[in-house]
């Protein structure tokens, strides 16, 4: 796969300078957080898969060098285009510093059960954004007929899935996620309540049935799953990335743009333009296009009563906690003051100290909650990305900053933007990729 790897960007740097509209269209990119489900669940079946839309990002190549460890077949057909061919499965056992860089790496244990009845999982990475646990998937695997053990890494065995009743104890996305991977080739009936039920959920749904597999209920909260024997080869489109939608949504809000975001999927945008309309974002939809019109001025629309407004995250259909970061900044420059509560991650909001040195004025009221009033003058800074979402909310504040403003550390933004650097040149953002 070497014609497939992504400059390491861990030492690179976006040097930005701010306060410039911008213009012009974008194409959404695929999902991330739908295709590396997808691409894991490839291991579920021994013929050739061709998926679309596949994003060029750090997180989806890490995920394809795992695969390729396993001995899977990969080749890059086009731009976005991916071929996968799982024929053989050579080790189940995954590479231990591949696993420490991105959390998906534990997706790769449900379709390795279910192939091979085996697994070794190493201690896996991603965003240092708070707790995040497994003890779902460990629940849901032993519900389905999973022996566990504990050294240092997870050692998962089973003498076949058996297809069983579960509730899981959280709506936790990934352990959905490995928990139906597991059961469309397990023996019987799985039924999974309280299952995550977000657009990246439904898409892996989505592609495992046109590999052959069995699942009803698709866009709830309970997936019933019947067993299939074997799953065979396929064509799928990844669908679009709804974060990056409305990251570009608040970038032209902050900035006065006059923006067109391309190829996106409406129904993924039912809870969050209901919240950017409560930061004074108008948008226009038609079609698979959203338009943000130039604006003179954002201001938050208080409650009845002329009462502070919150915005809140939650498992879907709710405000997605990936878009709580994005909401800060763009808060940051709407007339009035909001509550942003961040339900799901203890440690997301820490970055706000970057924003409060640029001139925003944000009160973070403790791990999970932050009080913003605006408008605030932003003003050019040195920044570092600690994690995806931060960096690009970063990225967004400087574009609307006086001055220039550096950001290190952009592999972080990297592993959920593609080419991000690029597609905002495009739009007439001024923004260099430097090295150091």
């Amino acid at each position: 796969m070497s014609d497939v790897a992504v400059a390491d960007a861990l030492m690179q740097s976006f040097v930005i300078e701010g306060g410039h509209r911008l213009s012009g269209h974008v194409k959404a990119a695929g999902n991330k957080n739908g295709a590396l489900p997808i691409l894991a669940a490839c291991l579920l079946t021994a013929e050739p898969v061709t998926l679309r839309n596949v994003p060029r990002i750090r997180d989806v190549e890490t995920m394809i060098e795992l695969l390729a460890d396993l001995g899977v077949e990969l080749e890059w057909e086009g731009a976005n285009e991916l071929r996968v061919h799982a024929e053989e499965i050579r080790k189940v056992e995954l590479d231990a510093e591949l696993c420490r860089r991105i959390r998906a790496s534990i997706l790769l244990a449900g379709p390795l059960l279910a192939r091979e009845g085996r697994a070794v999982v190493q201690p896996h990475g991603g965003d240092v954004i708070g707790r995040r646990r497994l003890d779902t998937h460990i629940d849901a695997f032993v519900e389905l007929g999973v022996e566990i053990r504990v050294n240092g890494n997870f050692e998962l065995e089973t003498r076949g899935l058996v297809g069983k009743h579960i509730f899981l104890d959280e709506a936790s996305v990934t352990g959905t996620e490995n928990a139906v991977m597991a059961a469309v080739l397990a023996t019987g009936e799985t039924v999974i309540g309280n299952a995550a039920c977000e657009p990246h959920v439904q898409d892996l749904c989505r592609f495992l049935v046109s590999l052959g597999a069995r699942i009803e209920g698709i866009g709830s909260n309970v997936l019933r799953i019947e067993g299939v024997s074997r799953l065979g080869g396929g064509d799928h489109r990844v669908a679009p990335e709804h974060i990056e939608v409305a990251s570009f949504i608040g970038l032209a809000a902050v900035t006065g743009s006059e923006i067109t975001i391309d190829d996106v999927a409406p129904q993924d945008l039912a809870p969050i333009l209901p919240a950017l309309r409560r930061l004074g974002i108008e948008t226009e939809l038609d079609g698979t296009s959203i338009r943000v019109p130039a604006h003179s001025e954002l201001g938050i629309r208080d409650d009845l009563g002329g009462q502070i407004p919150k915005i809140e995250d939650g498992p879907w259909p709710a405000f997605p906690a990936d878009l709580t970061s994005i909401a800060v900044v763009v808060a940051s420059q709407a007339r009035g003051t909001i509550l942003i509560f961040e339900k799901m991650f203890e440690s997301r909001l820490f970055f706000v100290d970057k924003l409060v040195n640029m001139g925003a004025r944000i009160v973070l009221c403790d791990p999970h909650r932050v009080v913003v009033t605006g408008p605030a003058r932003l003003y050019g800074e040195r920044l570092t990305s600690p994690d995806i979402r931060a960096g690009m909310a970063m990225l967004i504040a400087s574009l609307c900053a006086e001055g220039t403003s550096t950001i290190g550390n952009v592999g972080e933004i990297d592993r959920g933007y593609e080419r991000i650097d690029e597609r905002l040149r495009a739009l007439g953002a001024r923004i260099e990729r430097v090295e150091g």
